[in-house]
């Protein structure tokens, strides 16, 4: 991995993760375990309204999290709504250490490199049903309320799990912004590192 992503990953504890969370998290533990004894590739779809925070988070911070400790898994994300990967969140992921190349001006697709070898996590806005994810036998992660409150039903999806986080949109344009967004993206990071750990445990 990339030095300065390496220390970040490196400096993440658990502490802060609540048992009460941690009961939510088992229970992606168990699929991603359940599908990996019966020989089946995991495969995660994160889900959020936009498509432009949250879930993009959730998407890179897993994918890297499961190379963090060997675990071979395909992570997604998508929305009820297209509007575009949002440049505060993607400065933050530059600031924990990821390498992150655009393409396009309009929901630009995204490059982002997580080690000097590694292929590239490509991501943009998206619907959750866009061609690029998956369509059957994947797990749907609901990142948000609104997603879980309109979009109860994801159809082809073996599994729901609710793992909503705050959003940091309110802090946009503020001077908290890049505390903030910092502050939501280590969160999910710990939390997949939780996850991953675990499983490979």
């Amino acid at each position: 991995m990339y030095p300065k992503l390496s220390s970040t990953l490196s400096k993440i504890v658990f502490d802060k993760i609540s048992e009460k969370r941690k009961e939510v998290l088992k229970i992606l533990i168990n699929y991603v375990k359940e599908k990996l004894i019966a020989k089946q590739e995991p495969l995660l779809s994160f889900i959020c309204t936009h498509n432009s925070r949250r879930s993009q988070l959730s998407q890179i911070w897993a994918q890297t999290a499961a190379h963090y400790y060997g675990i071979n898994v395909r992570c997604f994300s998508g929305g009820l709504e297209v509007t575009a990967f949002n440049e505060a969140a993607v400065v933050s992921l530059k600031r924990s250490g990821f390498k992150i190349e655009s393409v396009g001006e309009i929901n630009p697709k995204y490059n982002v490199y997580y080690a000097q070898e590694s292929k590239p996590i490509i991501t943009f806005s998206k619907l959750y049903s866009d061609k690029v994810n998956p369509s059957e036998s994947f797990a749907s992660i609901i990142t948000c309320d609104h997603a879980d409150e309109n979009c109860p039903f994801i159809p082809y999806s073996e599994k729901r799990i609710l793992l909503r986080y705050d959003d940091p949109k309110i802090y946009d344009n503020t001077v908290l912004e890049e505390e903030k967004y910092d502050e939501r993206s280590l969160q999910i990071a710990s939390e997949m590192l939780y996850v991953f750990k675990k499983v490979k445990n």
